[in-house]
């Protein structure tokens, strides 16, 4: 037993996926393909975003590839960790924002 708490991917996983859903994968490499190529938004901007998205939904293997794929498209280390940084204010700011929720009760609970 592994004392990661994720399996580190594999090819192997990698190949399984496309034995086990072909056309499902296929779909999916085709749409990200298309997500992530030069358009209104550059390649390196694009990344960028996917791994301040990537640390809100907090998936490790998106983290790591979308790390690489930042730094392939010319991402510095700085960027990625401002990329971060924005992650975590979003993700603070809607705690904070859904307080709103908790004030709304506490109004029509005490009135």
């Amino acid at each position: 037993m592994s004392n990661e708490m994720y399996p580190k991917a594999t090819p192997e996983h990698a190949q399984k996926r496309r034995e086990l859903a072909p056309k499902s994968e296929a779909a999916f490499q085709a749409f990200s393909q298309a997500v992530f190529a030069d358009g209104a938004l550059s390649k390196k901007t694009k990344q960028l975003i996917a791994v301040a998205v990537a640390h809100v939904t907090q998936c490790p293997y998106c983290i790591q590839g979308h790390t690489r794929a930042a730094l392939r498209s010319g991402a510095t280390a700085q960027e990625l960790m401002e990329a971060v940084w924005v992650a975590a204010e979003m993700r603070a700011g809607a705690a904070f924002a859904h307080s709103a929720l908790m004030l709304d009760v506490v109004e029509r609970s005490t009135s």
